[in-house]
């Protein structure tokens, strides 16, 4: 059977600041609506008061973490809490590089009560994928400080596209029928004959590509992951004159986030996990990026939404 994808690719912007929140910026995290699901990418500090502010809702369908730095995850343990008091009864699967098990497992059973739904924690490591309903997300390990993943969500490639004349010249009855083709099914006809979706669609049409970093230092395995990605989402915390911070810290400049942007041949770039330095303006990181990446580049805010759109 094949896959129609995902009709929807939506990310907002829970937290954008590095290490420490801000007036003006939340920690770390990303709330993306991948056709029916809704996904974190992190959980720091306060994330569930943002996805509040920006209109995400709760129903979350799983969390992926890219390490276990604090600003990164403790979010999760009071949002836990508060599915908990919503009446949650769906499974939350939660994943991450090891010990995800052990600090996660920490997570749920904190507190005296214990939650009324299941929680199921993966441990994920490079290579590794998740399989989801229209899409995969793969985790690939990158470069920083303690274990450490960024992920690419992959949406399955989109049927091509349904001719219509075909199918009738073919017999075959408006309807369900023609939804079954435009699926990916064959159809059996009342005279017997089975028409397959070759016979009626185009060539198969690529699937979107979203490819999150974490925090790296720039290096190999995100540049081969975010091959042709339609967006590139990573991390810029310093500036070219803190450089030095950045190798020592195993973080990235946005010159660096850029050149990997460039060396992938990405579509485009948005700049996030910013040092307080850059806090409400982050001119210079924007105006080192697009030296070095001339495709379109932004720096993310608290709030900031962005819909990818269907490729052609």
């Amino acid at each position: 059977m094949g896959s129609a994808g995902m009709s929807l690719l939506r990310l907002t912007f829970l937290g954008t600041s590095a290490a420490q929140p801000t007036l003006h910026r939340g920690l770390s995290g990303l709330a993306v609506k991948a056709h029916a699901d809704l996904l974190l990418f992190d959980c720091g500090e306060g994330s569930q008061r943002q996805m509040v502010r920006f209109g995400t809702g709760f129903t979350v369908d799983a969390a992926f973490f890219t390490h276990f730095h604090a600003d990164h995850y403790l979010g999760i343990i009071g949002f836990l809490r508060t599915l908990g008091m919503t009446g949650r009864t769906e499974p939350m699967h939660l994943y991450g590089p090891p010990p995800a098990r052990r600090l996660l497992h920490q997570a749920v059973h904190l507190g005296l009560e214990s939650l009324a739904f299941p929680v199921e924690i993966h441990e994920l490591k490079d290579g590794d994928v998740v399989r989801r309903n229209g899409y995969s997300v793969q985790a690939v390990g990158v470069d920083h400080r303690i274990h450490a993943l960024g992920y690419v969500l992959a949406e399955d490639a989109r049927p091509g596209r349904f001719h219509l004349e075909k199918a009738r010249e073919l017999g075959v009855p408006e309807g369900p029928a023609f939804g079954k083709l435009q699926k990916g099914e064959a159809v059996t006809l009342p005279d017997g004959r089975v028409v397959k979706p070759e016979d009626v669609l185009g060539e198969a049409r690529a699937g979107r590509r979203l490819v999150i970093s974490g925090d790296t230092r720039p290096c190999p395995a995100l540049v081969q992951a975010a091959k042709d990605a339609d967006l590139l989402v990573h991390e810029s915390t310093f500036s070219d004159d803190e450089q030095t911070r950045a190798v020592e810290t195993r973080h990235s400049t946005a010159r660096e986030a850029a050149q990997v942007a460039r060396d992938a041949g990405a579509k485009r770039l948005i700049l996030t996990h910013l040092s307080s330095r850059h806090d409400t303006d982050p001119g210079r990181l924007l105006t080192q990026a697009r030296e070095a990446f001339k495709g379109p580049v932004e720096v993310a805010f608290d709030g900031l939404t962005v819909e990818l759109p269907l490729r052609d």
